[in-house]
């Protein structure tokens, strides 16, 4: 049941809650057309082929996107940057240790990580990565194709039903194959994958820099508590799994809220987007927190000969507390960047 509500399921709400890539520079270009006296006219007698006239045309474009576009190195932009990277290590580094001191004061007594453990969470890592790199290729794939505009044009209950049968189905698929039956199992995993990119592909309306930041908070965040997981003393977390449960489904709810709630109850709306936004992020925090120590402790499991060592089930959890944390921290950059 976890499984099925952890899901992203306002794709659309964070698209109008961000804003779109700019389209100054194609308006700029199809506003000022090319001076036709630019090259000297040929003459009425012997008029240009189709083909000739076509390349320069093409070669005048160039020149003069390549003329417009030189600008003069701004050393006060150059320094923003700087400050921008600066403070953004600075938050990093800061959330690391803050995380550290307060989740992870007691640390392994064991001596360290058993061999077989960092093994196995190097594989769950590993395919998780793999997923993750599968699902971007794919969804900007599938955009490029036209695909997020006929998603965003459909009926979004259809959208819904589609997207959590095709989710739930390859998931459940690829979970309940044995590792043994590796050729059905990466088969179902990739198709899991390739279902969460044709969701997740309407984000690519979004500006590049917006994902890639997105990402980057994503990477860190979850990067700071696995770290924590991954030092935390054995079995330290795993009590978290009931609570997140619950949270997990007022997230769930709070995410569908403006699909039955009237939008005359703006109040509501917004409470409710609060709940979904930053109590979907403390709560996706917490399970890749509990995903990582669940990983360690089927590492010991396998090494006991209690069950079967299978990184593809571990990668599947870690890879939807990805994709949820991911789309509340689009939201929140979008958010801030309209607030400008």
């Amino acid at each position: 049941m976890a499984f099925i509500l952890r899901r992203p399921f306002a794709i659309t709400a964070t698209i109008k809650q961000a804003p779109k890539a700019s389209s100054t520079t194609f308006r700029a270009f199809h506003s000022s057309p090319l001076k036709q006296n630019f090259f000297p006219a040929a003459r009425p007698s012997n008029p240009l082929p189709a083909t000739l006239s076509k390349s320069r045309n093409v070669f005048q474009a160039t020149f003069r996107r390549a003329y417009t576009q030189q600008t003069i190195p701004n050393p006060t932009a150059s320094g923003a940057f700087r400050q921008r990277l600066l403070y953004g290590v600075g938050i990093f580094g800061a959330t690391v240790i803050g995380i550290n001191l307060i989740f992870n004061r007691e640390t392994r007594e064991d001596g360290g990580m058993p061999v077989y453990e960092r093994s196995y969470l190097n594989d769950t890592f590993m395919h998780t990565g793999l997923g993750i790199g599968i699902i971007a290729v794919a969804a900007r794939a599938l955009h490029m194709n036209g695909w997020s505009y006929r998603l965003m044009a459909a009926n979004p209950w259809a959208v819904l039903g589609i997207g959590l049968v095709g989710s739930i189905g390859t998931m459940w698929g690829a979970m309940a194959t044995p590792p043994e039956n590796y050729v059905q199992k990466y088969a179902l995993w990739g198709a899991f994958n390739l279902t969460q990119a044709a969701l997740l592909s309407p984000l690519m309306f979004l500006q590049p820099a917006l994902l890639a930041r997105a990402g980057l908070y994503t990477l860190g965040m979850m990067g700071s508590i696995a770290f924590v997981g991954a030092t935390a003393k054995q079995e330290k977390y795993l009590y978290l799994g009931a609570p997140l449960l619950a949270g997990v489904a007022i997230v769930a709810l709070s995410g569908l809220a403006p699909l039955v709630v009237p939008a005359t109850a703006a109040r509501t709306l917004m409470v409710t987007e609060n709940i979904w936004l930053y109590g979907g992020l403390a709560v996706f925090g917490g399970f890749t927190l509990y995903d990582v120590q669940k990983v360690l402790h089927h590492a010991r499991m396998a090494e006991r000969g209690l069950m079967k060592r299978d990184a593809v089930n571990e990668s599947i959890s870690l890879e939807l507390d990805f994709i949820n944390i991911f789309i509340r921290m689009v939201q929140i950059l979008g958010m801030q960047q309209r607030r400008k």
